[in-house]
């Protein structure tokens, strides 16, 4: 039963200040708030990286984008434009906010920003006292007592005031003009989506987690020769050099690098019978959709695995796991270098061959104490 204050809330902040990962990671809460507070409006306060995949969220009916000075991605902006921002959420007169961040992430300075703009019931996950700036406080446990998935975390933080979703899977709506176009790339490719093909990426935002290059080439040699069916790479145009060394001179091989946007590539991801992807966005996107997706998983964070979908999560256990960081810091990627090119290939012909494997967390060494 939803809290009586949170029902006589009509128009709602959602506040995810990340990347487009996290935002999709937030959708089972996101739609518990929607379903359980009937007529309720919901805007998501995000990065420009969030914004780019929350249109394609049917729960979300605007966005604000935010660089946020307390988010690492985000550059130097000058004071003014944090004052200008309280003004205008002060403007849009939200009854209740819902800050979602992971455990590492200090949700006070949302939480000043929500309390200087008026908005009048605060809901967060806090490990210190936050007296007034929160009016609901959920006590962090986490990693000390526990450690969920992500998309469990935010679940239990609005089913602290109430609200819950009787669909948990992550959510994205694919536009059909999208679905079009990229039917027609890949019959223009001669690629019949009827047989056998696998959609790989191999980029990242973070180094950290990037399987290497010559590694990628293996598996899809490997794939190659095991199949004979095409193999669809997607990445940034910045990725396509990279794309373009991993394919030289393999057959029945195609880039789309930089050749799709984001609804495109979440269509392709769609239409893809397997997705081998780094622990990046697309492998949310591939959850959201329900494409079964092997997951190259870099141990930099246990909470990020693939959420109620058919998969296969890779690596190498290492010493120094879960170091929350960008750059390896022991310069030797041994949680994904050291995981063999075979095994990657076998993952996906198994995902191929419908021996799906559907786990709400697939498991993970154990944190380090």
């Amino acid at each position: 039963m939803i809290d009586n204050a949170w029902a006589r809330a009509k128009r709602i902040l959602c506040i995810r200040l990340d990347y487009m990962g996290d935002v999709l990671m937030s959708t089972p809460a996101i739609r518990a708030l929607r379903e359980s507070i009937p007529g309720c409006e919901i805007t998501l306060l995000t990065s420009s990286s969030g914004d780019s995949v929350a249109r394609l969220i049917p729960e979300i009916d605007e966005t604000i984008v935010y660089a946020a000075p307390w988010l690492k991605s985000s550059a130097p902006h000058p004071t003014g434009a944090d004052m200008e921002m309280i003004l205008r959420l002060s403007r849009l007169h939200f009854d209740a906010a819902v800050i979602f961040t992971v455990y590492s992430q200090n949700p006070l300075p949302s939480a000043m920003l929500c309390y200087l703009a008026g908005i009048p019931l605060r809901l967060a996950h806090c490990r210190e006292n936050p007296y007034q700036l929160l009016t609901h406080w959920v006590r962090e446990t986490e990693p000390q007592e526990q450690v969920r998935h992500e998309v469990q975390r935010q679940l239990d933080l609005v089913a602290s005031v109430g609200a819950t979703a009787g669909d948990e899977r992550l959510s994205l709506r694919v536009p059909s003009a999208a679905t079009a176009r990229v039917c027609d790339r890949l019959r223009a490719a001669d690629i019949d989506t009827g047989r056998p093909w696998i959609a790989l990426h191999p980029g990242a935002t973070a180094s950290s987690r990037r399987y290497p290059p010559q590694q990628w080439r293996e598996v899809a040699r490997q794939l190659s020769a095991s199949l004979g069916c095409p193999l669809v790479f997607t990445g940034s145009a910045d990725e396509a050099p990279l794309i373009e060394d991993i394919c030289c001179g393999l057959p029945d091989i195609h880039s789309f690098a930089g050749k799709l946007d984001l609804p495109q590539l979440s269509a392709l991801i769609a239409l893809a019978p397997v997705l081998i992807s780094n622990n990046t966005g697309p492998v949310h996107i591939a959850a959201a959709v329900g494409t079964p997706v092997v997951d190259l998983y870099a141990l930099t964070n246990p909470q990020h695995t693939p959420w109620k979908v058919p998969a296969r999560v890779l690596y190498h256990d290492v010493s120094c796991r879960y170091c929350y960081k960008s750059v390896c810091p022991e310069r030797h990627q041994h949680c994904l270098s050291l995981v063999p090119p075979a095994t990657v290939a076998a993952a996906a012909l198994e995902l191929l061959a419908g021996a799906g494997m559907e786990t709400q967390l697939p498991p993970l060494p154990p944190l380090r104490r």
